[in-house]
């Protein structure tokens, strides 16, 4: 049972533990015997049940009496009445099997084995699980079992909601009993039962219903991890939305060449467009399937009869990810085009789960397409681009005809629905908001602290985009500060969480984004033209997100944070420069939502951990030189050996990259990196032969 501390052992438990263990070895010798040989006699079946008896974690054994009984069953004499009655003679073996120890994964597997032949009857089997339930009320294999015959029953899941409800009141902290009910009122949801229709009909009862446990014990933590779900199902829309694209809606999009010389364009939505095209981003809400040109319509001035070819920016591969892009061609000529997207009109685009995408949207943009010669008299082999502080200043605009972050509300999709669906939502959450401000008002309680700073930012996400700010950061970010003093086995959590409230912040507003918007300052020589670098620097991020409002980001600094991983900085299919020196990524395969990132040219992952930790457990996640995928393309022995920098690299079409001050950066390694990267112009700083 749980939180009950183990008693030493006496001398005569230690006398019959040997005694047990020489009569184990001694049967286990015969059983394997028998096993081995197929003898399926009486004898032989006995024994096993003699072995079960001891351990019941003999899943060896348990295969065995299936072998058995499938063996029996194929018998030319075997009739209705013997199957029965071998069939009830392993439930009565699973039964002596389960009063040794209830919690035996094998001996519940061979029950639902045993039952789901169709010759056993179930009317016993709840009464069986009130006996187990009463020896322990929580053990989870009891109500995993009991989900199972409650469906052999058509028994209603009504009467196992009130069961569960009966179980909780006799003892609060029964968490299975808790986690029961979520996964039967996520079924009813799902199904939309009679009474189960709507999220804002149930979810309050349920609310006032986890609040007698949480304050009748708030230590307990059965009642808080309940609360976590209905939070989820709360802030969760049922279906997929459209929230962020690039380019945003409205807005005027400039096209020019691999080098842009002319100041007047402006350096929020000039382009770099070298390979003839740009992407087009769509950004959901929740992992997506089906985002294709029937999907999809894009009716423009140029380009009408080419069908677009979507691709899901998800590093596993997979075909359902929450960004989409795809990369629509512009004219080689000076061009001005109305571009237009519409998005779900047809019932394709759908989510895991298989709720449709059923709320339309469109959004319209300009492009510009401005293509500038190239002066060779002006262009360096190769631009060195320095992530200095003295090479940057804070941008200011020109002119009040420059308007920066151009339409920065329209960044994300305002759904017409959106706000009527909303508001039960918010009403939730602010009644829930004004009960965990009462609770900590009478005690200092540490999960308190945390449900109100998911609250609070849940409520703030609810108002967003309609809120100017997020009015309850500065109170949720201290919060996780105190939280991280109070509860330091949990540290890193509390400053991952701390992170991204601290990044939702500086992306909330274009007021606030602005304080880290800088001009690099070789804006005439430089090879990405006018550049505005995002600067999110040296603000001691573990995790980072809120790309939704980022995907116009060329330039991005995030040095001198404490990043251990760059999930889904995929998305920002803009970025030519970024820099991540001074973190904490501990592998090469840390790097790969880099190889979605076709546009990246320069990359700092300077003083970092690569190299330090002889074992990357990120690798196995990856393609190696065992798979068709990379093993074919590694003719060279040094690229066998650096197989994760081959994999890394070998898409990228970088001309600057800078790895010094890590592990893995000496002579050798560096050879190798200009062998994957033929394009390859600067490492390290140094001008490349």
């Amino acid at each position: 049972m749980h939180g009950r501390p183990r008693k030493a052992s006496k001398p005569e438990d230690e006398a019959a533990s040997i005694t047990k263990a020489q009569k184990l070895r001694a049967l286990q010798t015969q059983f394997f015997s028998f096993h081995h040989s197929k003898i399926y006699t009486k004898e032989a079946v006995e024994l096993s049940a003699k072995l079960l008896e001891i351990n019941p974690e003999s899943y060896t054994a348990w295969n065995y009496r299936k072998l058995a009984v499938e063996h029996y069953l194929s018998q030319p004499d075997c009739n209705p009445e013997s199957v029965k009655s071998l069939l009830d003679d392993e439930l009565r073996v699973v039964e002596s099997a389960l009063r040794q120890n209830f919690k035996s994964y094998g001996a519940w597997h061979h029950r639902k084995w045993v039952l789901s032949k169709g010759h056993s009857s179930v009317d016993l089997e709840l009464r069986l699980l009130d006996k187990f339930q009463k020896a322990d009320s929580r053990n989870f294999h009891a109500w995993n079992y009991r989900r199972f015959v409650a469906e052999l029953m058509n028994r209603s899941e009504k009467d196992e909601i009130k069961y569960t409800e009966d179980m909780i009141y006799t003892n609060f902290s029964n968490y299975s009993a808790w986690h029961n009910r979520s996964v039967l009122l996520s079924s009813l949801l799902e199904k939309k039962a009679e009474g189960f229709l709507l999220k804002e009909n149930l979810l309050p009862e349920e609310y006032e219903f986890i609040h007698q446990a949480i304050f009748t014990d708030p230590d307990d933590q059965s009642g808080w991890f309940y609360h976590l779900w209905l939070l989820d199902q709360t802030v969760t829309t049922d279906h997929p939305l459209l929230v962020s694209t690039w380019p945003a809606h409205g807005s005027d999009v400039f096209l020019v060449g691999d080098r842009c010389q002319n100041g007047s364009f402006s350096p929020f939505t000039t382009v770099l467009s070298d390979s003839g095209s740009f992407p087009i981003v769509l950004y959901f809400n929740q992992p997506v399937k089906g985002v294709s040109s029937s999907t999809v319509i894009i009716e423009c001035g140029f380009n009408k009869n080419e069908e677009l070819l979507w691709e899901p920016l998800s590093v596993s591969n997979s075909q359902t990810a929450q960004v989409w892009v795809a990369h629509l061609k512009c004219p080689t000529s000076e061009h001005d085009s109305s571009v237009e997207i519409s998005v779900g009109y047809s019932k394709e685009i759908v989510s895991p789960r298989g709720s449709q995408y059923s709320h339309p949207s469109t959004f319209s943009f300009k492009v510009h397409v401005q293509p500038v010669e190239r002066d060779s008299s002006r262009v360096s082999v190769a631009e060195n681009i320095l992530w200095r502080e003295e090479n940057f200043k804070v941008y200011r605009a020109q002119s009040e005809e420059s308007i920066p972050i151009p339409s920065f509300d329209q960044l994300c999709i305002k759904n017409g629905h959106e706000s009527t669906a909303s508001n039960w939502r918010t009403e939730a959450l602010a009644k829930e908001v004004e009960c965990f401000r009462e609770l900590l008002s009478l005690m200092d309680c540490k999960i308190g602290k945390l449900t109100l700073a998911r609250l609070l930012m849940a409520y703030d996400v609810m108002s967003f985009p309609f809120a100017n700010k997020l009015v309850h950061s500065e109170e949720v970010l201290e919060l996780y500060n105190d939280l991280m003093k109070l509860d330091p086995t949990h540290h890193r959590y509390y400053k991952d969480e701390h992170s991204l409230v601290l990044l939702r912040k500086m992306t909330s507003s274009e007021e606030s984004l602005l304080q880290h918007c800088f001009q690099y300052k070789d804006s005439v020589s430089s090879a990405i033209g006018n550049p505005i670098c995002l600067r999110l620097n040296n603000l001691s991020l573990s995790r980072i997100r809120a790309f939704e409002r980022l995907l116009w980001v060329q330039m991005l600094d995030l040095s001198h944070n404490e990043l251990e991983s760059i999930e889904g900085l995929e998305a920002m299919q803009l970025l030519y420069g970024l820099s991540l020196g001074n973190n904490k990524l501990r592998s090469l395969t840390a790097l790969e939502p880099l190889r979605k990132l076709k546009s990246l040219r320069v990359l700092d992952i300077s003083y970092n951990q690569i190299g330090d930790h002889s074992i990357d457990t990120t690798r196995y996640l990856c393609s190696s030189p065992l798979s068709h995928s990379v093993g074919s393309e590694l003719n060279d022995v040094a690229l066998i050996n650096y197989w994760e920098a081959f994999y890394m690299f070998k898409d990228l079409n970088l001309t600057q990259l800078d790895i010094v001050g890590n592990t893995i950066a000496d002579e050798k390694f560096k050879s190798v990196l200009v062998k994957i990267m033929p394009l390859l112009k600067r490492l390290n700083g140094e001008l490349l032969d």
